[in-house]
């Protein structure tokens, strides 16, 4: 339901009270381009950070649909992770082959795959429009200033994006919200949306160890994908890319890493905090364990079902993996104490000004308010507004059909923000995708969520009656899947374009499902936007007023998957007393494998063993702070040069979802002289790694 959903000194934004900010932060942080603390690192590394050292970063990286990536050639060469590209390979795959299996190498541009559903942005530009949003405001109550301030930020993103379609530059403006609102921002966008499959390994190498190893270190992942963008139906021009250094790090090299961390909650109170471990969390692992299980048990009915649920069940074991963890994380009451102690110091400072509490008022009390309605509504608002209810592709297709058809009739400022005029360009490149839907997992994952939704719910739920009185979970999934033709994107973009009209009309049952459900997942979503979200919004906001008069802006704000940068060095840490080396090498691969998954290595490593360099830097460790959505992210040296692809975290990195360990908190990633090794003398890859060097 919320909009934020990767020790023993506990370095939240809060401690900061009473100290200097950069001191106390040490090398924490997620850090915007326009607030980087340059003199931090001149001071702790002697290395100057310009202007124009942090324009090359941003304009060389790149934000996909669901991770980070950089520009690595002049001609639209893109470097990201394997896990980033799957939805990409699962979409060019088939029940008989799939590419997530065998990996992918186009030889001639020509045979470069098109990724239907992939875009690629590059921040070329931030405008401060904190005052004009505030100004918006003054007055309003919580409710008024929740949709006056939606009505505002759609307002500055449709006149942002005509005045660059009038000056013949096309953007994608999108409003970003810093600091839980204390600052308003618009960053415009060069968008891609021609993004096409050049290179991915086998998954065998690209997440050798699976789900055992997923989130420890030491590692042994060629986590890497290449794409490619293009304009006009040609390869984009990209002067502004990132070299690759291909010799990679060293241990205690100074390392940045520029991306788009997904989310972090670092500065939610303790009453946010507290909601997310008694309500969010256990419930959905509780949907997620159960799924995993059946995903685990169609998987072994035949190779055709191991193939087509590999992808969403290698997503679904890291999603628990995560939420297991952050649920740890909350549960350590120390941590939770330490919170409490941090956010009682900052009103202590508060309360000691008195025009400063006069102006805030009451903001935490607001928030625990609103956190207790949210409470009561959870389990209808995720069953139904949330669609935790309705567990199937083609359903969230309907539902994208039926809203964006009564959106798109009411002027924009009054729409829903996803179906704003800046939003429909990537709703309908989604629904053109000509992606693969398997009934026999639709069956699964749909008939699964209904029976949960009767489970949570009652059998005597409006809803649950109205769908289940005459049917069980089963045979009502068999009946949509089998009814509806929402697969064929033809038909989705015929109803599409044909609106409000296209969409009564239609007979589908998934349309009519989704239509029928619509009033009472709205209503839900109603109540939540007034009565949890409007006050925290303006609590929030005055909290963070408070918090930069007393702070100044010597602090980073949460993570937005919105470009940041941090810093750090290459290291490894101690486990229970034990040194972690930051550096694996291949040697160690060969010696880990079993011959079966997911400690399997595919036969191309195996066929050319004999040729390989087995002291290889593999996969290392530093200290930089990253979170998910960091995928992809190049990990940069001093030089500007890629030495690095970032592709995970240790085990207590997921904690910092809330707070910061030093200590422990480690990201990982794929060295650049593994992926030299592979593309040269495993994959044959020659004409690619010469484009990566420059030499084509």
């Amino acid at each position: 339901m919320r909009r934020a959903q990767c020790s023993i000194r506990l370095v939240l934004v809060g401690a900061v009270v009473g100290l200097s900010a950069q001191t106390a932060l040490s090398d924490e942080g997620m850090w915007t381009t326009d607030n980087f603390p340059a003199a931090t690192v001149q001071a702790e590394y002697g290395v100057d950070v310009t202007p124009a050292w942090l324009e090359r970063v941003r304009l060389g990286t790149i934000r996909l649909s669901n991770c980070t990536a950089s520009f690595v050639s002049p001609e639209g060469l893109i470097l990201t992770n394997h896990h980033c590209v799957a939805s990409c390979l699962a979409e060019h795959s088939s029940r008989e082959a799939s590419l997530i299996e065998t990996g992918f190498l186009a030889s001639r541009r020509d045979d470069e795959l098109r990724c239907g559903t992939q875009v690629a942005d590059t921040l070329v530009e931030t405008e401060d429009v904190t005052n004009r949003v505030q100004q918006a405001l003054l007055g309003l109550d919580d409710r008024a200033a929740n949709d006056k301030r939606k009505q505002t930020l759609t307002q500055l993103e449709q006149a942002c994006e005509e005045e660059a379609r009038r000056a013949g530059q096309p953007r994608k403006c999108e409003s970003v919200t810093l600091y839980e609102g204390g600052q308003y921002f618009l960053y415009k966008y060069k968008r891609y949306d021609d993004v096409r499959l050049v290179f991915a390994p086998e998954a065998g190498i690209a997440a050798f160890g699976g789900d055992p190893d997923n989130f420890q270190f030491p590692r042994w992942c060629l986590d890497m994908g290449v794409l490619r963008a293009y304009e006009n139906g040609r390869p984009a021009v990209t002067p502004n890319h990132l070299d690759i250094d291909f010799d990679g790090p060293a241990a205690g090299d100074l390392v940045f890493v520029s991306g788009h961390p997904g989310s972090t909650d670092r500065l939610l109170t303790v009453a946010q905090l507290l909601t997310i471990r008694k309500v969010d969390l256990p419930p959905a692992l509780l949907r997620a364990s159960e799924l995993r299980g059946r995903y685990i048990e169609f998987s072994k009915s035949s190779s055709a079902a191991e193939r087509i649920v590999r992808d969403p069940l290698n997503g679904l074991e890291n999603n628990i993996k995560v939420r297991r963890k952050l649920l740890d994380a909350l549960l350590d009451e120390s941590s939770i104490e330490t919170k409490a102690n941090e956010e009682a110091s900052l009103r202590a400072r508060i309360a000691a000004n008195a025009q400063l509490a006069s102006e805030i008022g009451t903001p935490w009390a607001t928030i625990e308010d609103a956190e207790q309605v949210e409470r009561d509504i959870s389990v209808p608002y995720t069953y139904l507004e949330g669609a935790a209810g309705f567990n199937s592709r083609l359903f969230r297709y309907a539902r994208t059909l039926v809203r964006a058809a009564a959106e798109r009739a009411k002027p924009n400022t009054e729409r829903l923000r996803e179906y704003t005029d800046a939003a429909l360009d990537r709703l309908e490149q989604q629904l053109r995708a000509e992606t693969p839907v398997y009934p026999e997992l639709e069956n699964l994952t749909l008939s699964f969520s209904l029976e949960r939704m009767r489970e949570w719910l009652g059998p005597d739920h409006p809803i649950v009656r109205r769908l289940l009185a005459t049917q069980s979970p089963d045979s009502l999934a068999k009946a949509l899947i089998e009814g509806s033709t929402l697969a064929d994107p033809a038909v989705r973009l015929r109803l599409w374009t044909g609106g409000r009209e296209a969409i009564d009309a239609s007979d589908d049952p998934m349309i009519r499902l989704a239509a029928a459900i619509d009033p009472d997942a709205r209503a839900l979503r109603k109540r939540y936007e007034d009565e949890v979200e409007a006050p925290i919004d303006l609590a929030s906001e005055a909290i963070a007023r408070a918090r930069f008069a007393i702070l100044g802006t010597g602090i980073y704000p949460d993570a937005t998957f919105t470009l940041r940068i941090n810093f750090g060095t290459v290291q490894g840490w101690l486990e229970n007393g034990t040194p972690v080396e930051p550096f694996t090498r291949l040697a160690r691969l060969f010696e880990r494998a079993t011959g079966s998954e997911p400690f399997k290595i595919p036969e191309s490593w195996l066929a050319v063993k004999d040729s390989l360099d087995m002291n290889t830097p593999f996969n290392l460790s530093t200290n930089n702070d990253i979170v998910g959505g960091n995928s992809g992210s190049p990990l940069i040296n001093a030089d500007g040069d890629i030495v690095g692809l970032m592709f995970d975290g240790n085990i207590h990195s997921i904690s910092g979802r809330y707070w910061f360990d030093p200590r422990q908190n480690r990201a990982v990633a794929v060295d650049t002289a593994i992926i030299k090794e592979a593309l040269t003398k495993v994959y044959g890859a020659d004409s690619l790694y010469r484009e990566l060097t420059g030499a084509r």
